[in-house]
């Protein structure tokens, strides 16, 4: 009777074992890896994400904002793994105070700066020059990032100041804590004109282009990656690697960003 009673808890013991394979220890894989990205990036990292875990159950977390916050966040001592900068000055920042692993970094991605209005609004095209932006603008406001620290504004700050228009727009600016957040005021109808990239414009359909600054008129819009000092387990690395792949350069291409040809050693 003991002896049966025996066998009838190890058979359980075991089925309980055999059946819940989730209480053992995750592999080292496993650990969720934590980008910090420039906001212009989101759709394409999100589906790109997708993508990378369901082949290789490695978790990704993003947190999303201007280059500008998240480096800032990082020196604060917030832990990420891996940091996507939308220009080479914070990605620098970042270099100069040890906050990356400077031997994984890489640009990946090129933009370009762009003028947006309201899809449903009347106007059709902008001619960067200072009457054309005034009949365009009337009374209202031009949404574009913080000039001093988001890259957005920082790259239409010096578009408008080489064509020579920065001095009547600079008081009709509405300066905003990020890309997105500047794209959000022209999709509401708050700003009749943003300046924003083009990938911006195409992931919201509330928005058009109506204007293509010329690119000789501020430094090329780049997107610099590179690991994290504090980048914990193998996954940040292999999330990088495939950033690479064909597979997210596809996506990239997609959402209308330009994949750059790999940088010489």
């Amino acid at each position: 009777m003991i002896r049966s009673v025996v066998h009838a808890l190890v058979a359980a013991l075991l089925a309980v074992s055999i059946g819940q394979p989730a209480c053992a220890q995750p592999a080292p894989d496993a650990a969720p890896v934590t980008v910090f990205a420039a906001a212009s990036l989101q759709n394409a990292l999100n589906d790109i994400a997708k993508t990378f875990t369901a082949e290789t159950k490695v978790p990704v977390r993003f947190s999303y904002a201007a280059s500008s916050t998240l480096a800032r966040q990082m020196e604060q001592g917030a832990p990420a793994d891996l940091f996507a900068s939308a220009d080479l000055e914070w990605m620098d920042w970042a270099e100069t105070r040890k906050l990356i692993d400077p031997k994984t970094r890489a640009s990946l991605l090129g933009n370009r700066l762009v003028m947006v209005a309201p899809t449903d609004g009347k106007i059709a095209s902008v001619e960067l020059t200072q009457a054309g932006v005034r009949a365009a603008l009337g009374d209202g406001r031009i949404a574009t990032g913080a000039v001093a620290s988001v890259p957005v504004g920082k790259y239409a700050k010096t578009a408008l100041e080489t064509l020579g228009l920065w001095g009547a727009i600079e008081p009709k600016l509405a300066q905003a804590e990020s890309v997105r957040a500047a794209l959000v005021l022209v999709a509401r109808g708050e700003a009749p004109l943003g300046i924003v990239y083009e990938t911006d414009a195409k992931a919201e359909p509330r928005v058009k282009v109506v204007a293509v600054f010329p690119a000789d008129s501020h430094p090329p819009v780049v997107y610099p990656f590179a690991l994290t000092v504090g980048a914990k387990g193998d996954g940040p690395a292999k999330f990088l690697a495939y950033l690479r792949a064909p597979a997210a350069r596809a996506v990239f291409v997609a959402q209308g960003f330009t994949v750059l040809a790999p940088e010489a050693k």
